[in-house]
């Protein structure tokens, strides 16, 4: 571990939330169709998953946004456990975590060719805490991220020029929390920058809390990204499991979905300050398995998937005076929903059933928010992660 600069702290203070908004896929206006896919409508959808069964890396599609329909393209390299993606601003970078449970754990980076829709590993780097299980790229694009769940740390990767990953890297750790959860691991699972970048937002399921920090954006070395000497901490209802994060798009409020409580957190957000302002249950079947959060490009509808009980996606309309969350619905899905997307149209919402080994295609109703299974599954052995890239001319 040589190579890597590693530092653990002591984290005490409770302060504001910031949090990032992912930038929209742009699709390049053609006329041609091809089979039952409408060029002019269509995005590569890249779908990361768990290689223990028989899947054997990232897989390539070409997804119509507004029919649904798809068409298998390609495979990426053979690469363990790929089970979050990250793109580059153009497209062209892809990244993913091995999420191993060993010291095999690891990020690679991919080169994505979009006008053959190759996808090819350039190079690896651990990242000396297991089970990655997310990452990001900051908006400079000059360095890389993972949440290791296991390890309990978030890793810091230098990108070379050319976008591969160095060998400079940082390691963050956590040992302290509130008094009753001091005995409890810190797990790690999502890295986030705010729309500005100048945060960065890491939840930390095992001892309920959400970390922000300044971010250094003339950064040239991984040591140099993070200030811990200007870390805010929010300290969240003991065993509520923060896990993933969604940004209105009018950046005013902010959403936590918490997988062991089934709750979504709202946070009124101005210039890096956080006023919590409603809880609201999203799994009323106390599964303790709640996944992902996502809302839509206009901001009229949030949804949550949820796993171990009654699988499905909650659906919630969103105020547009407030921001506040009214649930209007629930979804059935396949058996494990995981990680979801919802379309730069707002059209359409995929989401990747592990265990039923599907990616289901829903119509998002523009009007009611209600969704409607197309019918037209994508089958992949154990889907975890769906990303969207743009198709080259």
């Amino acid at each position: 571990m040589n190579l890597a600069n590693i530092r653990i702290f002591v984290v005490a203070s409770m302060s504001l939330l910031y949090c990032a908004a992912c930038s929209d896929v742009k699709t390049k206006k053609r006329n041609v169709s091809i089979g039952n896919i409408n060029m002019a409508n269509s995005l590569f959808l890249l779908i990361g998953t768990y290689t223990t069964g028989g899947s054997d890396g990232i897989y390539v599609y070409r997804f119509d946004t507004v029919n649904g329909s798809s068409d298998y393209l390609s495979q990426s390299t053979s690469v363990e456990n790929p089970s979050y993606l990250t793109l580059s601003n153009d497209n062209n970078h892809i990244y993913s975590v091995t999420e191993n449970e060993d010291t095999s754990a690891c990020a690679n980076a991919f080169t994505f060719d979009r006008k053959t829709a190759v996808l090819n590993l350039e190079n690896s780097s651990k990242t000396d805490g297991a089970a990655p299980c997310y990452i990001n790229m900051d908006p400079g694009e000059k360095f890389v991220l993972t949440a290791n769940y296991l390890g309990g740390t978030i890793s810091v990767i230098r990108l070379e020029k050319d976008g591969t990953l160095s060998d400079d890297r940082d390691i963050i750790g956590f040992r302290q929390g509130p008094k009753q959860a001091f005995r409890r691991r810190s797990h790690l699972h999502t890295v986030v920058f705010s729309p500005d970048g100048k945060y960065l937002l890491a939840t930390d399921l095992g001892k309920d809390r959400l970390y922000c920090f300044e971010v250094n954006r003339q950064a040239q070395k991984a040591s140099e990204l993070l200030s811990t000497t200007k870390l805010s901490v929010v300290d969240l209802e003991l065993g509520s499991g923060p896990r993933h994060l969604a940004f209105h798009p009018n950046g005013k409020q902010l959403y936590l979905l918490n997988e062991l409580s089934g709750k979504v957190n709202v946070f009124n957000y101005h210039d890096g300050k956080i006023n919590e302002v409603q809880t609201v249950t999203a799994d009323g079947f106390k599964g303790k398995g709640s996944a992902d959060i996502h809302i839509t490009p206009n901001g009229k509808f949030l949804y949550t998937s949820h796993r171990l009980k009654n699988d499905g996606i909650s659906i919630f309309s969103v105020s547009k005076a407030d921001g506040k969350l009214t649930k209007i619905g629930y979804q059935p899905t396949g058996i494990h929903p995981r990680n979801f997307i919802i379309t730069p149209n707002g059209k359409m919402l995929l989401v990747a059933n592990r265990d039923s080994n599907s990616i289901q295609v829903f119509a998002i109703n523009q009007s009611t928010g209600m969704l409607t299974n197309m019918d037209k599954d994508i089958r992949i052995d154990k889907p975890v992660c769906l990303k969207l890239a743009s198709i080259e001319e």
